[in-house]
């Protein structure tokens, strides 16, 4: 279990975690950052709202903390908004996971093309029976 537990808000985090740790039968001091005007951490305070005030050494520590959770958040919905982005109809229609998607797309080329396709034709796809070549043709 880690000392010290640090979060990037203030007091409602704080106490969020404290009830959560408490729950779970865990006590561990939790801390939240007080940000000055330029939302930089100016100290520390606990959920009592006592602030302690930092060093430069664990402030510049504390900064490189914030920097990479910004960085890893910043790059996960990068990630999300990507995929959101790279979606079709497919993606939407219950049955049709990853590998019958890039099979169909392969086959047709593209969403407006297996629109077109008769059911027969969408049969011939591994793992397409008729039903399922009915309900892409109803959903697209």
């Amino acid at each position: 279990m880690p000392d010290l537990i640090l979060a990037d808000g203030g007091i409602t985090q704080i106490r969020a975690i404290k009830k959560a740790l408490k729950e779970t039968g865990v006590d561990i001091p939790v801390f939240g950052m007080v940000k000055d005007s330029h939302h930089s951490t100016r100290a520390l305070e606990d959920e009592n709202r006592h602030e302690f005030p930092i060093s430069e050494k664990l402030f510049l520590f504390i900064t490189s903390l914030q920097d990479e959770v910004h960085k890893t958040a910043i790059e996960y919905h990068i990630k999300v908004r990507d995929k959101e982005m790279t979606k079709s109809k497919l993606d939407y229609i219950e049955g049709i996971g990853e590998k019958k998607r890039t099979l169909l797309l392969k086959q047709f080329g593209s969403v407006s093309k297996i629109k077109e396709a008769s059911i027969d034709e969408l049969t011939k796809i591994k793992g397409i029976n008729e039903a399922l070549a009915k309900k892409i043709k109803d959903e697209l």
